[in-house]
């Protein structure tokens, strides 16, 4: 790829620029493809730490209510998801940092859009959204029932708590899949700039 080549693709990522040499450019795209990937580490993060930190409460509220054998129910399934998802994300975080390889900056960006496709528009993606009523109940019915301080089956047997359940869940989700599609929105248009930026590289290459 030629200096002009490299110029011009610079000049759609940042409108901003003054003349570089072709290393100057290359450097500078490579930054910028890694500042962009890794907006995606910080949301995978803290996805991770979201996790570290539920599970660390099953585990603490499980011990106090270790008499209510529906709650322990109730937090196992969950903390079973939360581990998944855990796994999912740390697999997902090491692909993504992993430079075990001494690739070109096209190689590089194909092998991160490829694992953020899978993420966001592959059977990961399905089954994110599917889980996502399934986590907000059982994690409502596991704070609800600890802070209310009574028996899970007592809790469900209150017309009153099934009523604030049942208001507060559709509140609650409708506000949960608002904050993921403007999260997934986000991804998705990083990830298409990455797209576009491999094609332009691609394209300038031949």
């Amino acid at each position: 790829m030629d200096n002009n080549d490299l110029q011009n693709l610079w000049k759609k990522v940042d409108q901003k620029i003054h003349p570089k040499s072709t290393d100057e450019l290359n450097q500078l795209l490579h930054v910028k493809s890694r500042q962009t990937v890794n907006k995606f580490l910080m949301i995978i993060t803290l996805d991770i730490i979201v996790c570290c930190g539920m599970l660390i409460y099953l585990m603490i509220t499980s011990l106090n209510r270790s008499e209510d054998a529906l709650y322990l129910i109730n937090n196992v399934l969950l903390g079973l998801i939360i581990i998944l998802v855990l796994f999912s994300g740390i697999y997902y975080w090491h692909k993504l940092r992993s430079d075990r390889f001494n690739y070109s900056l096209n190689k590089w960006l194909e092998v991160r859009i490829k694992i953020l496709s899978d993420i966001l528009t592959g059977k990961m993606s399905r089954l994110n959204m599917l889980a996502i009523p399934i986590l907000y109940l059982l994690t409502i019915f596991s704070i609800h029932v600890y802070f209310e301080n009574q028996l899970f089956v007592e809790v469900l047997r209150n017309e009153e708590s099934i009523i604030g359940l049942m208001v507060g869940s559709v509140i609650g989700l409708s506000v949960g899949y608002y904050v993921v599609r403007k999260i997934r929105l986000y991804q998705l248009e990083k990830l298409e700039f990455l797209k576009e930026l491999y094609a332009k590289l691609e394209t300038a290459s031949e």
